[in-house]
């Protein structure tokens, strides 16, 4: 089992002010498998006094100097790549397939898209005599959630290095594995004392005491509406920057002329990816009501073909979800869609067939679902899809906008234009069509109760600047 019991501060790994440790449990498996501290203010009190010292002078290195942190960052996180998938495995139960291929180099390629932006981002601007000045705003409180560990550390650390931020990372304390190792990787490339913390522990503690913090100037939080709203209250009375990406529950439309069997197969698979947990998931699929027979009967088919098991195995394709607390969540959800009258086109409650541990959830189809149900209008989190049928396309685009959640929606047509005209009247940050995947140039943020902000690419090094004008900078 794996021991993880110092944090990261001031360029040295340090015992917790006071000891308290937790068990991180494997959710595939229900077994420990490893053991971190749980930080106290008095842990990040020292991380931010350690980050607010090195800020003077990190504030003020090259942009060639911080580039060449990232491209060391990148060749070790390369180098490193099979352990970090391996952590992740372990921590957040994604099958080891997945873990490899999208979770750990998605966190590498945030570092590398950081040092090409880098290498040609323009932190100046000439008005006439005037000149625009992009700086770094200050010490950064960063909060990551459990479902891409390192894809969201990731597209917090290397814009706000990038930038010249110093910073203090809280990950999620129940998957905190993979970024111990990302600790020792930023350690390795010789990122200057302090730049970097790493203070483990959870929300009402760490999480709220990095979030009132005087000395810290800006919050960066990924993770539920509900608990980013708790760190913009804690946030407020030191009137600092905050950022948030929440929740979600994204509507899918298949329009009329749509490839039925591609539209509802990339659609379900997509909902199934990392178990169905990630914020962005195409959670609710409005298919027109003359299809919507047939929808099911692909659905189901696509259902079928998910291989459920041991993490470890390649042949796996979806993992358990988080914790039992998720697993009861999502046994709860089930239960009120089909209390509510939602028809069970395939899964429903209970481990799937096999299975005695884990936090396993048997892949889940709800249909002839409205919107007004509690599965169409909470987050799930868990691979749990419900299909709401429409009866025309203003119907489709006015129960897609009918959430509070505004973070992603996808649009599936034969006719480009016609899917770009209603994909331009989904209020969302990321629209899709006919499954087109984002770069990771392409900025990430949600409207309404999905957060503010943007992450990614050029983008994402925005939250983490303060802009100053300089009048009369060139003699008049």
């Amino acid at each position: 089992m794996r021991e993880y019991t110092q944090f990261y501060i001031n360029g040295q790994w340090v015992d917790p002010v006071t000891p308290k440790t937790l068990e991180v449990l494997d959710p595939a498996t229900e077994e420990p498998c490893a053991t971190i501290s749980l930080g106290t203010e008095a842990d990040v009190d020292l991380a931010v006094a350690a980050a607010k010292a090195a800020f003077e002078t990190f504030s003020q290195t090259s942009v060639e100097e911080r580039v060449g942190m990232l491209e060391r960052m990148a060749e070790i996180f390369q180098r490193r790549i099979g352990e970090i998938a391996e952590a992740i495995r372990l921590e957040m139960g994604a099958p080891i397939k997945l873990a490899s291929t999208a979770q750990a180099y998605a966190g590498l390629g945030h570092i590398t898209e950081a040092a090409k932006i880098l290498k040609s981002y323009a932190f100046t601007e000439d008005l006439g005599p005037h000149r625009v000045v992009k700086e770094p705003i200050g010490v950064c409180g960063l909060i990551t959630p459990w479902n891409w560990p390192l894809n969201q550390v990731s597209c917090k650390v290397a814009p706000a290095l990038a930038v010249g931020c110093t910073m203090v990372l809280k990950p999620s304390e129940i998957a905190p594995l993979s970024a111990y190792l990302y600790a020792e990787i930023m350690d390795e490339a010789g990122v200057p004392a302090g730049v970097f913390n790493l203070v483990n522990g959870d929300g009402p503690t760490v999480g709220e005491a990095l979030s009132r913090h005087p000395d810290v100037d800006m919050m960066s939080f990924t993770g539920s509406t509900r608990a980013g709203s708790l760190v913009a209250q804690n946030a407020a009375p030191t009137v600092k920057r905050v950022t948030q990406e929440l929740g979600g529950k994204s509507p899918n439309i298949i329009l009329e002329d749509a490839d039925l069997e591609a539209a509802v197969t990339r659609g379900v698979m997509h909902m199934y990816n990392n178990t169905g947990q990630s914020c962005n998931a195409p959670s609710r699929m409005l298919v027109p009501r003359h299809l919507l027979s047939q929808a099911e009967s692909i659905a189901a088919a696509v259902t079928e073909s998910v291989v459920m098991g041991p993490t470890e195995e390649e042949s796996t394709t979806m993992g358990p979800v988080i914790s039992k607390i998720q697993w009861d969540k999502i046994q709860g959800l089930i239960e009120a869609g089909i209390a509510e009258g939602a028809k069970v086109v395939c899964g429903g409650p209970g481990l799937p067939d096999g299975f005695d541990r884990g936090y396993y959830v048997r892949p889940t189809v709800f249909s002839e679902v409205s919107n007004d149900m509690t599965v169409a209008q909470q987050e799930i989190f868990g691979p749990v899809l419900v299909m709401i049928p429409y009866d025309s396309e203003e119907e489709a685009i006015r129960i897609a906008n009918d959430t509070p959640y505004g973070l992603a929606g996808y649009v599936q047509g034969g006719d480009l234009e016609h899917a770009r005209r209603v994909a331009s009247r989904i209020r969302a940050g990321n629209v899709h069509i006919n499954g087109a995947s984002p770069g990771l140039d392409v900025p990430f943020g949600g409207y309404k109760q999905s957060g503010n902000g943007r992450e990614w690419g050029a983008h994402g090094f925005t939250d983490y600047l303060e802009i100053k004008a300089i009048s009369g900078f060139e003699a008049a």
